[in-house]
């Protein structure tokens, strides 16, 4: 399994941070939906695995203050956050192109 992610190019515990972001996101919900519970930590792991980086890099580019000593940690935080929001991302994102297609659809005269 180790040999697949690092082919993939995801770092295990980066895919962990964000899969228990996805979970904390799944049980934080006042109404449980069985979609929900399954996609919120896949969409929070696979989300990790590919944003965080890029957004640790775009945060140390920008200068802010990113503790060098504690990389690792602040890394694992970031995916942590990634995954927790992810899913919250996603609603939106799918929100969003729903009401686009409903209002910018064929009309009929």
């Amino acid at each position: 399994m180790h040999d697949l992610l690092d082919f993939l190019g995801i770092k295990a515990p980066v895919l962990i941070a964000g899969l228990s972001g996805g979970i904390l996101r799944a049980l934080s919900r006042h109404r449980y939906k069985v979609r929900e519970m399954f996609a919120s930590p896949v969409c929070g792991a696979l989300a990790a695995a590919y944003l965080t980086l890029p957004v640790v890099s775009y945060f140390k580019a920008t200068g802010l203050p990113i503790p060098d000593p504690a990389e690792d940690a602040t890394t694992l935080a970031a995916a942590f956050l990634i995954g927790v929001s992810a899913m919250w991302i996603s609603d939106i994102l799918f929100e969003m192109i729903v009401r686009k297609f409903k209002t910018g659809g064929p009309h009929h005269d």
